[in-house]
């Protein structure tokens, strides 16, 4: 009996065994066939994880790039190959002492003017494929060789077309123009206040060590800023900018946001430290084109022309005769037969009170005027004149003086 009792627990001990032995592979193959699939989708997360990563990354910097491209850097990369750089060499006329200044002491010391010759430089941009380049007058003054810089860092002669010293303006040619990438011109009489716009020129000569224009930005701070004569220049409707305008940057271009030429920076307000301050000026887009087409034509402005009159001061005498209570004005003393103003219906003894809007205290005041209005034969110009008592206006056609 115990025999058999034995034989069964052995039995059953080798089942079990068997049983766990059994169990025990079942387990390891099941845990071999379980790990492997996980191992290799741990892999292709891992690349998806990656490359999700890398699409993030790629986007956010193409976002910030994105925000980095305004219309301001697009308009200066659209302008910008315009822009030149120039260099000048002029003679100026120096005096070798004060006493040649004094008529009393120029006998006792003779001293002669002596010319030297002085390098400066400015700004400029390209208006056309043939070469031709504006600046400002004052940039080229008395030049005697003229350097303009592209900016892919070529140098090239250029002549002087055409100049006007009133109104600032210069016209150059490049010799041998090649490849020239001109700008684009706005409308300066649609400008608003507070636009932003961007200079770019040649400020202390930047321009020559990297080839490429300077750019300041600012907003149009005011527009029709007249300042009649600056040492017998004429700067009217001049656009005022607080982008940062310094000396080089005169003759550049004043673009607009969308990379279009609205005025050449001309000059700026120092104070008395000398430097910008943020108050600039420039010439506006408009006038610029009216004197370079004959600039273009001509080499020059051609402002002879006459009204057929000519004019005195009212003395206190006079102005009592004709009921006037002060001597403002300017008196008519002598028409020409046939001339405009006689056509006009001026006549001898008129007084000239107004010329387009602007008062007259003297004769000297007419010519100013009409100068500063940068007038040409066959413009008209409206007189305001005093007669018997009575206030017209005449318009008054100007006439081109016969050679």
């Amino acid at each position: 009996m115990r025999t058999i009792v034995k034989s069964v627990v052995a039995g059953m001990r080798f089942g079990t065994l068997f049983v766990l032995m059994i169990a025990i592979q079942n387990l390891g193959c099941s845990r071999s066939e379980e790990n492997q699939p996980p191992v290799q989708t741990a892999g292709l997360a891992l690349v998806e994880s990656t490359a999700a990563r890398a699409s993030s990354l790629a986007q956010a910097q193409n976002a910030i790039t994105a925000s980095r491209e305004t219309a301001i850097t697009r308009a200066v990369r659209r302008v910008s190959d315009s822009v030149v750089g120039i260099n000048v060499l002029s003679i100026r006329e120096y005096r070798r002492s004060i006493f040649d200044i004094d008529p009393f002491f120029r006998g006792f010391f003779p001293f002669e003017p002596y010319r030297r010759a002085v390098k400066s430089l400015g700004s400029g941009f390209i208006i056309d494929r043939e070469g031709h380049v504006l600046t400002n007058e004052h940039v080229v003054n008395n030049a005697v060789e003229i350097t303009v810089t592209l900016t892919d860092g070529t140098q090239h002669e250029a002549d002087l077309i055409g100049a006007d010293y009133i109104s600032d303006i210069a016209l150059l040619k490049i010799r041998d123009p090649k490849n020239l990438k001109p700008v684009t011109f706005g409308n300066s009489d649609d400008l608003l206040i507070g636009e932003w716009v961007i200079a770019l020129g040649n400020p202390f000569g930047l321009f020559d060590i990297s080839s490429k224009p300077i750019v300041t930005v600012g907003v149009v701070s005011a527009v029709d800023q007249d300042f009649g004569r600056m040492q017998h220049r004429v700067y009217k409707d001049m656009i005022q900018t607080d982008a940062a305008i310094n000396q080089g940057n005169s003759g550049g271009p004043l673009v607009n946001a969308l990379g279009e030429v609205i005025g050449m920076n001309t000059f700026i307000y120092s104070g008395d430290g000398g430097g910008s301050i943020g108050v600039g000026f420039a010439i506006p887009a408009n006038r610029i084109l009216r004197i370079v087409q004959e600039l273009k034509e001509y080499g020059k402005v051609d402002r002879s022309f006459t009204t057929g009159i000519e004019v005195d001061d009212l003395s206190p005498l006079v102005a009592r005769y004709l009921g006037l209570r002060s001597t403002r004005g300017a008196i008519i003393t002598n028409i020409t037969r046939g001339s405009t103003a006689e056509r006009a219906g001026l006549k001898v003894g008129d007084v000239i009170l107004e010329v387009n809007g602007q008062r007259i205290g003297s004769k000297r005041d007419i010519f100013e005027i009409i100068e500063d209005l940068d007038v040409r034969s066959g413009d008209v110009l409206e007189f305001t004149i005093y007669r018997d008592g009575k206030i017209f206006k005449i318009p008054v056609k100007l006439a081109k003086i016969k050679d």
